[in-house]
């Protein structure tokens, strides 16, 4: 068994590791069809060899064309360390600076097998969200941060290393960007031709910015977003009773299942891969497992009447669930259902993303790579399928919204009715958005996924975090305006209950809700507490790329920005290099995570706060901009809430000045404008 200084010695070349096996025990990516050209397959292995010794090439180069001819991408399998993959607590990585080890701690948390989707493909979640592109990537990035000083900052272009530069003690120890392709390039095709050849990569959003935590780092806000969608089109808080369904037991959509509970309810989640399902179920996210539709409608009647919250999977494929479920109602006329969505990787719908009905897993499996054409078809004629039964569902008054994954949008183009209305402000459906519908009016609010990994690895430490933000925030509530009072009450509560939930898998992190106040005042109370020594290591801050300001997408995070800028993504690239500048340890920007390669831009940050009064400046400045900059951005397109949010913030800091809109309120001044038009 290696040890972490094995591991930060750099690639092993002499001698050279084992030949590969790939390990069969564990769950592995889908094969990969990039329909590389002859000369761009020579091209994917001569960037390969660029990693090693030309004295190597003879003995690597026919290996890794093995790999590339037999999954679609060189992984480097022999160069995957035989260290047991985790977050080690940080006292105990070779590194010559706190930040340097606190970004070791969190890339290997990203790829635990605990928490990783497919952890020997580099995989994070989202079925192509890598950390990395190879193993040799991997390596190389931990023998530099091993290295690096704090005057030193470490580049990756899309995984690779490019390494470390002379820097300045206040500017970020790395910079990340991954897939930024021009955008003119920016199609699945060229993605899968260019990833094959390893010059760029999906980065998801928190997979390739190293912030991922599981998918606690989903429950919060999936337990946000039914308890406010009950709230909005249920007209009640009380989810006892109500049944939500949806489907996906993934990395983040594994989330849905502990967050149904949490509320209330009885979630029914269908999922089609069985490794997925039981590893949720092992870790007890999931309470009861069903492969027959006739006992999980029976199920579902008996917790509905008993009114007890219940997670269900469904081991099978969700439109036979929803075509089921529509059966059922024409049958007996009984609404079982109440909310309903889908938490499919449908930005990825034809690697593996989404499986279609007509066949089963494994035969889906080797479809997508054989015989592509013939799987993308089934794909789109198994989604018109699913949402025929859902229109069946919801004209009978189940609320179904779009979790931001791109369904609705892979409905529309593969025919499926969902009533498609293009025109100025984007695309709308006939079914809202979550975020346009509900987290948007959050989002306006400042409120969005903070969240801190507490790197000794102890338990207590957590804990203790947990109180702390918990007291800052019954403390800030006393004096907050009105408006935001409802989401202080909702994130009080998830805080003070969120260790009775287990949520942690990995790394001893904690998410929760909060605007720019409550997220500074936080911070600064944590360095103090690491400073007096209760916290007994280094905190690491970070949120979901998905938030206020990290993220431009017109079918997620500015699905509810009307000005016409909804396409534009200023917001996420200034936010990086705002920042940046403002002591963030490390910041991200990212081509297409969430929603999809060429969709969306996003960006984040990691914040290393480590008990010093620098830490404490930074986190203050940094926490300011990267919270008001999508407030103010908002309040320029016309949210009133967002206006409201970004004035009582200058109310409070005289050096904040945003230029506030002044929106036409006669609307017959436009028509005099225009007066030939119709």
């Amino acid at each position: 068994m290696s040890t972490l200084q094995d591991l930060c010695a750099g690639l092993p070349t002499d001698p050279l590791p084992p030949p590969p096996s790939r390990d069969e025990s564990v769950v592995h990516a889908p094969v990969r069809t990039p329909h590389l050209t002859t000369a761009e397959q020579r091209l994917a292995l001569e960037n390969a060899l660029r990693y090693f010794p030309s004295t190597l090439h003879d003995v690597l180069a026919p290996e890794f064309a093995e790999e590339l001819r037999l999954y679609g991408h060189i992984y480097m399998y022999r160069f995957r360390p035989s260290l047991e993959m985790r977050a080690y607590p940080i006292c105990e990585y070779p590194a010559k600076c706190v930040h340097a080890a606190a970004l070791m701690h969190m890339i290997m948390n990203n790829l635990d097998p605990h928490v990783a989707q497919y952890p020997h493909e580099l995989v994070t979640y989202g079925g192509n969200g890598q950390a990395f592109s190879n193993w040799a990537q991997f390596r190389l990035v931990m023998s530099y941060l091993s290295e690096m000083t704090d005057e030193q900052t470490l580049v990756l272009y899309s995984g690779h290393p490019m390494g470390l530069f002379p820097s300045k003690r206040d500017a970020p120890r790395a910079v990340i960007t991954n897939g930024m392709v021009i955008p003119n390039y920016s199609s699945r095709d060229m993605y899968e031709k260019l990833f094959a050849m390893g010059v760029t990569m999906y980065g998801q959003m928190t997979a390739g910015s190293f912030c991922y935590i599981g998918p606690q780092g989903i429950v919060h806000g999936t337990t946000l977003t039914i308890l406010n969608a009950a709230r909005k089109h249920l007209g009640s808080s009380d989810l006892h009773g109500k049944v939500f369904v949806t489907s996906g037991l993934g990395g983040m959509s594994g989330a849905q299942a502990k967050a149904a509970v949490i509320c209330g309810c009885v979630g029914v989640v269908a999922e089609v891969c069985g490794e997925a399902l039981h590893k949720r179920h092992k870790q007890g996210w999931v309470m009861q497992v069903t492969t027959d539709l006739d006992e999980c409608v029976a199920i579902i009647r008996e917790y509905r009447t008993k009114k007890q919250p219940l997670s269900l999977a469904y081991h099978g494929n969700v439109v036979h669930l929803w075509e089921k479920l529509a059966e059922d109602y024409k049958r007996t006329g009984e609404k079982l259902i109440d909310m309903g969505s889908d938490q499919t990787s449908c930005h990825n719908p034809f690697q593996g993303g989404y499986y279609p009905v007509q066949v089963s897993y494994e035969e889906a499996r080797r479809l997508m790579h054989e015989k592509p054409a013939e799987f993308k078809i089934l794909v789109q004629e198994s989604l018109r399928r699913q949402i025929k039964a859902i229109n069946e569902l919801a004209d009978n008054g189940m609320f179904f919204w779009d979790y931001g994954n791109a369904f609705l949008l892979e409905c529309s183009r593969a025919g499926a009715d969902v009533t498609l209305e293009s025109g100025l402000y984007g695309t709308k459906f006939r079914y809202p958005s979550y975020v346009q519908d509900i987290m948007g009016d959050i989002f306006s609010l400042g409120f969005g996924p903070f969240r801190w990994v507490c790197t000794s690895g102890e338990e207590n430490d957590l804990h203790l975090t947990d109180d702390i933000a918990g007291n800052v925030m019954e403390t800030i509530m006393t004096e907050a305006p009105e408006l935001v009072q409802q989401q202080y009450k909702d994130n009080i509560r998830w805080i003070r209950e969120a260790s009775q939930h287990k949520l942690v898998v990995g790394s001893q992190a904690r998410i929760l809700y909060s605007n720019e106040r409550g997220r500074s005042e936080i911070a600064v109370a944590f360095n103090k507490a690491i400073a007096a020594g209760k916290i007994k290591g280094p905190v690491v801050l970070s949120r979901d790329h998905h938030d206020v300001s990290g993220t431009d997408s017109p079918y997620r995070e500015t699905s509810n920005i009307y000005d016409g800028s909804a396409f534009c993504a200023d917001m996420a690239i200034q936010n990086v290099i705002g920042d940046s500048f403002r002591g963030a340890t490390w910041v991200a920007i990212h081509n297409g995570g969430g929603v999809g390669w060429g969709e969306v831009t996003n960006g984040g940050f990691g914040l290393v706060l480590d008990g010093s009064i620098d830490a404490e400046d930074k986190s203050r400045k940094m926490l300011s901009w990267d919270v008001n900059n999508g407030v103010a951005r908002r309040s320029w397109s016309g949210n009133d809430n967002a206006e409201a949010t970004i004035r009582h913030a200058m109310d409070m800091d005289p050096r904040l000045k945003v230029t506030i809109a002044h929106h036409i309120k006669d609307a017959t001044i436009l028509s005099k404008a225009f007066p030939h038009s119709n």
